[in-house]
């Protein structure tokens, strides 16, 4: 036994992200020869655009060293040109910081606008990365619990009722919205910035699951205001998970703080990816048949899970997954997960990655993979609920 002299700090004591390790337990079975289909994680089932990987083909034999830390200069001016492009804004390039994913726009924002100690708002249930970036910054998490007439989002009236245990210093929202693909609309989302405005509470915007949406697209937190940060990255839309590129749109009185804080941090986001974010940018084309593939995707759990059993999700507005109430089936939604990984060979995440408090009763569907694992999926979970009724 191998015992360590070195103590951890307090704040590393995160919980896990559970998804990755339910990823983890299905590469085992896989190794091991089973055949496993992947429902658990927001991981597109399609490679990068074409002219994603033809940018990089281009660009490979010249030197692909260290960018200056905010990003490429034309790479930023293509970010600020979609949000011409989608939502009609004239955006300066100058307040567009391209990041390491998302989860380095995470950790910029939370750095460059609170202090240890300070009160961030989150809703439950909610991507659970939010919470352990946080508390790893030593910022006190608010726990909004999500209603389900609301589409599990926060509402002003929550906030309002936050803040009478104590000042709300930010809040994070997405929409859409993992793990429930809800959006908010024009009205919601302006009436929930209005009222962080009026409370002296920091609006922080997760949209990295827009341009993935089903009827009306989402509307940016920039239509509303530019006084938000936002947050996206080329994961998901742009099937580009493992690329590590996002981007941060930030008022410009931040943008040196955020600079500085970039450059000691991560240096620069890699230059490679951010190749290849450029050339994704002019593959609209080829990123709507994806698009439409999420769409069959849904369109098949929607009419066939009720048909096995499970019958009451969240609103699945965007993204693509489907957040689904299990209680008649489990109280404790990771043991159900992991005895259907290993009886069904289906990869599934339970609802307290995202929902701590009421979790147990929750299970996430990912539906960001090829039709037919989605409806291989369908077939094995349809099996093992037949055989748990029988």
């Amino acid at each position: 036994m191998i015992i360590s002299r070195h103590r951890t700090s307090q704040r590393s004591d995160v919980a896990a992200f559970i998804a990755m390790d339910v990823m983890s337990q299905a590469a085992a079975l896989e190794a091991q020869g089973r055949s496993v289909v992947h429902m658990e994680v927001g991981q597109p089932g399609f490679p990068a655009p074409q002219r994603a990987l033809d940018a990089v083909k281009t660009a490979l034999p010249s030197p692909l060293g260290y960018t200056v830390a905010l990003g490429r200069d034309e790479l930023r001016a293509g970010v600020a040109a979609l949000y011409r492009d989608w939502y009609g804004l004239d955006l300066d390039p100058r307040r567009v910081v391209m990041t390491t994913g998302s989860s380095a726009g995470f950790q910029l924002a939370f750095l460059s606008l609170f202090d240890a100690g300070d009160r961030v708002a989150i809703a439950d249930p909610g991507y659970p990365s939010y919470r352990n970036i946080l508390k790893a910054l030593a910022l006190d998490v608010v726990r909004i619990e999500g209603q389900a007439e609301t589409g599990f989002q926060p509402t002003p009236e929550a906030i309002h009722a936050a803040a009478k245990q104590g000042r709300i210093d930010g809040l994070l929202a997405a929409s859409p919205a993992n793990p429930t693909g809800a959006i908010l609309d024009r009205a919601a989302l302006t009436a929930l910035i209005d009222a962080c405005h009026a409370g002296g509470t920091t609006f922080i915007s997760d949209e990295i699951y827009h341009g993935l949406h089903f009827d009306e697209r989402a509307v940016s937190a920039l239509e509303i205001s530019d006084d938000v940060i936002v947050i996206n990255s080329f994961s998901k839309y742009f099937a580009m998970t493992g690329w590590r590129i996002g981007w941060m749109v930030v008022p410009e009185a931040l943008i040196p703080t955020v600079a500085r804080l970039a450059q000691n941090l991560f240096i620069c986001p890699p230059h490679v990816s951010q190749v290849a974010a450029l050339g994704a940018l002019s593959a609209h084309d080829e990123l709507e048949v994806y698009r439409q593939g999420y769409a069959r995707n849904r369109a098949l759990l929607l009419e066939r899970l009720p048909q096995i059993g499970v019958s009451s999700f969240a609103p699945c507005d965007g993204a693509f997954y489907l957040y689904a109430d299990i209680g008649h089936l489990t109280r404790d939604s990771r043991a159900w997960c992991e005895d259907v990984l290993i009886n069904a060979g289906v990869a599934l995440t339970p609802g307290l990655d995202f929902d701590p408090v009421r979790g147990g009763q929750s299970v996430r569907v990912s539906f960001a993979g090829a039709q037919d694992q989605v409806a291989e999926g369908l077939d094995r979970l349809a099996d093992y609920l037949t055989g748990k009724r029988g």
